[in-house]
């Protein structure tokens, strides 16, 4: 499983788990939880995140790309390329299941990779976005 990180430039790479099409920045969204200008989620939201059951925002729809082969976030005025394996972790999210289910089923999908370290931190970047409730 690739690293899921959000881009702080709206570049993109290889281990970059969002890209924003519209160029414009995701401030907060670097890969250090210390650089957020607001104090962030950090590791409070990680340590909180095994109540949390998360689900996209009204707002928002996932959808798969055919042309591109690539996960697609749709938003009004605005649409994220996924990369990696952040579709995957995307649509786990459905309300129901708890952060730890996600990650429990995701190790089972990639073993070896460090997805309990990973993923609660993607989805609380995803949540400071507004993009997951």
């Amino acid at each position: 499983m690739k690293p899921l990180r959000t881009p702080s430039d709206g570049s993109t790479s290889a281990t970059n788990g969002t890209e924003n099409v519209n160029g414009s920045e995701n401030p907060g969204a670097s890969g250090d939880p210390g650089e957020r200008e607001n104090g962030g989620a950090g590791e409070g939201a990680v340590a909180d995140a095994a109540d949390w059951s998360p689900a996209l925002s009204r707002s928002v729809m996932l959808r798969h790309d055919r042309v591109r082969g690539t996960d697609l976030l749709l938003m009004p005025e605005r649409v994220v390329v996924l990369r990696g394996s952040a579709g995957d972790v995307l649509r786990l999210c459905d309300g129901r299941r708890e952060v730890g289910a996600i990650v429990a089923e995701l190790a089972e999908r990639y073993p070896g990779a460090s997805v309990a370290a990973e993923v609660p931190e993607f989805l609380g970047r995803l949540r400071e976005e507004g993009w997951i409730r």
